[in-house]
């Protein structure tokens, strides 16, 4: 089944029913559904699929040229070989003079590490003979610095040639649920915590009677498909798979600033940050600062990608039990207690996004949302607010917590809030946001009531 991609569907097929030429730069990092989209897309129309290889030019130019052949003789089995990229090209231009022909280059990075000069050979045929055709050409990859700095980069021969572009980005918490549409709000919040929306994972987990026994079959399991994949991504990127493996375990144990993450993983702080430029690129790690503050000695290091957070949580330190084949009597006494726990961030990332999903109802509009920690001069202590909305224009600020227990949240939550905005110090007027798993005591439903605070269970957050 094909889910959730209809505003960039709809466009492109918006696009392809104009007729003239389109460079479409679509990326996103792997796994995200880059190649579903553009196969659902391409599904019904003439064309030419190319998907680069990690190999020589001449491997790339033979694959090429067989991509070329079977689209006018699908059951052939051996194809010309073309004697050059230039006449690979040339080839399409005659094929697309004829009808609207899409041709996707998928993995494009590849091909571009293939042949350095791939780049300017099809700037040089798009400016010639392309621009005035009706050639519908997509050109997609993986590597996210590579797109955004080799291709659609002001240095990059192909910049201004694109006439569009999609970065493909993981599903939020709300748009997963078509998966799997019978389950509960928190088992749907789960298995957005495991997942973090990347459709390819959601699908492998193939939940089909519940979710532990999914997660048990598919994750923690040595023959389940999720189990190595962290693992096999690392090495399918990576030259030194195991340094960046270590860096990852490092800042999953707590480590995250550069000279912990250096220090723990045991290299000098200058080849560690290379090293964390990569994850990051790569959409493993991110970089984080308090929202209201520019990049410095505060920022900090965490996993971006949440089934990479998952994983380094649950799996290395239960790894001798589920290659022993234990999982089932591991899973509920030491796994599963820990879910909640873990969840914690997860469910912060879902308030965050609940904010920007109902945008338009909220008291301000908001330029962005982020957390925000600093110290407190009179206790000496550091805090942290979980959620602080900025404005636009003004000092209107939405000061949020989000609480993933069981207990109902009391009105010492909303006074805790109130104290940490005297920190923060940075509003004239602030709205309060509570969410909580568990419900709220009726003290704090009464001021909620009052116009006092917003209140947001994890079930409201699914209407």
């Amino acid at each position: 089944m094909f889910y959730c991609r209809e505003k960039e569907l709809n466009d492109m097929n918006k696009r392809y029913s104009r007729g003239n030429f389109e460079c479409l730069i679509v990326y996103g990092r792997r796994r995200v559904g880059k190649t579903a989209l553009i196969n659902e897309f391409c599904k019904d129309k003439p064309t030419v699929f190319f998907s680069a290889l990690n190999a020589t030019a001449q491997e790339n130019l033979e694959a090429l040229s067989k991509a070329i052949y079977e689209k006018n003789h699908p059951s052939a089995e051996e194809a010309p070989v073309f004697r050059s990229f230039d006449a690979a090209f040339s080839e399409i231009t005659q094929m697309s003079e004829n009808e609207r022909l899409v041709f996707v280059i998928d993995e494009y990075p590849y091909l571009a590490k293939a042949d350095n000069s791939i780049s300017s050979r099809l700037q040089h045929i798009i400016d010639r003979t392309w621009k005035d055709g009706k050639l519908f050409l997509i050109l997609c990859g993986s590597s996210m610095s590579f797109m955004e700095y080799q291709v659609l980069g002001y240095e990059s021969p192909l910049y201004g040639r694109r006439t569009g572009q999609y970065k493909i980005q993981a599903l939020n918490y709300k748009e997963i649920t078509v998966f799997n549409p019978g389950l509960t709000h928190e088992e749907q919040a789960l298995i957005y915590g495991v997942t973090g929306g990347i459709p390819h994972y959601i699908n492998k987990l193939n939940i089909e009677n519940d979710v532990d026994t999914a997660l048990k079959e598919n994750l923690f399991n040595t023959s389940g498909y999720l189990f190595e994949e962290p693992e096999n991504l690392l090495k399918q990127e990576l030259r030194e798979p195991a340094v960046y493996n270590s860096i990852i375990t490092a800042i999953a144990g707590g480590a995250s600033k550069a000279n912990e993450i250096s220090t723990k993983v045991g290299i000098e702080s200058a080849v560690c940050a290379k090293y964390l430029k990569v994850l990051l690129d790569l959409g493993i790690l991110k970089k984080e600062n308090p929202i209201t503050e520019k990049p410095g000695r505060k920022t900090i290091y965490v996993i971006g990608d949440n089934f990479f957070r998952f994983w380094y949580r649950f799996v290395p330190q239960n790894i001798s039990a589920i290659t022993a084949g234990r999982t089932d009597k591991i899973y509920d006494s030491v796994i599963k207690r820990r879910f909640p726990d873990y969840m914690g961030l997860v469910f912060e990332q879902m308030c965050r996004e609940y904010l920007f999903l109902y945008a338009g109802e909220l008291p301000i509009v908001l330029s962005d949302i982020g957390q925000w920690w600093g110290t407190d001069a009179k206790t000496k202590k550091e805090v942290q607010i979980d959620i602080v909305g900025t404005p636009v224009e003004g000092k209107e600020y939405i000061i949020g917590s989000c609480k993933y227990r069981n207990e109902p949240v009391g009105t010492d939550e909303l006074e805790l809030l109130k104290r940490y905005t005297e920190v923060f110090g940075k509003g004239e007027k602030y709205h309060y946001f509570i969410f909580s798993k568990g419900g709220f005591t009726h003290g704090l439903q009464t001021l909620g009531g009052k116009g006092e605070v917003t209140l947001i269970t994890l079930d409201d957050m699914y209407l």
